[in-house]
């Protein structure tokens, strides 16, 4: 398996259907990524290549409280929130989000005139646990190995406080 990818050769998808924003949330959020991970081999971590067009953003506020990522912008400007504070952000620039509570939680925000493009790591463990401090959610993603015909096979909630079922329900 090749090792080496070059960043010119990553071709970027739009987020695929089912999984892009809706709703008032398209007017404020949109990116093309490129997976690199999978084409590499690599087992323990996942990176990709992201870009934002000029006054959006990729993903809500969020934080994990199980994999750490970090960020390396490789073209254009503009700002992560991290926790309640906001921080100008540009080419170069390397950021780290380690797991944690809302603190934690982080949005890059493309603020310039141009495409934001920029190298995202981040750990793969699973299950993962996010929680989205302006819309008050959290999400559970687990990912297990693969079917027995190959297939991926996951899990993903993404629900509100207070939205569940009591454990002994149905029981």
């Amino acid at each position: 398996m090749k090792r080496i990818v070059n960043i010119a050769d990553i071709e970027l998808q739009a987020f695929p259907p089912g999984f892009g924003p809706t709703g008032d949330a398209a007017q404020r959020f949109e990116a093309r990524m490129g997976r690199v991970s999978a084409q590499l081999g690599a087992q323990k971590l996942g990176y990709n290549i992201t870009a934002v067009p000029p006054g959006k953003r990729a993903f809500p506020l969020h934080n994990h409280r199980v994999n750490e990522e970090m960020f390396f912008i490789l073209e254009g400007q503009g700002e992560v929130r991290v926790g309640t504070e906001c921080y100008p952000i540009r080419q170069g620039d390397i950021l780290a989000c380690p797991p944690g509570g809302p603190e934690s939680a982080h949005q890059i925000i493309n603020t310039g005139s141009v495409e934001m493009r920029y190298l995202a790591v981040s750990s793969k463990l699973s299950p993962e646990i996010c929680e989205y401090p302006d819309s008050s959610k959290y999400g559970i993603l687990g990912e297990f190995g693969p079917d027995a015909e190959g297939k991926p096979q996951m899990i993903r909630i993404v629900m509100r406080q207070g939205d569940t079922a009591d454990y002994w329900e149905g029981e």
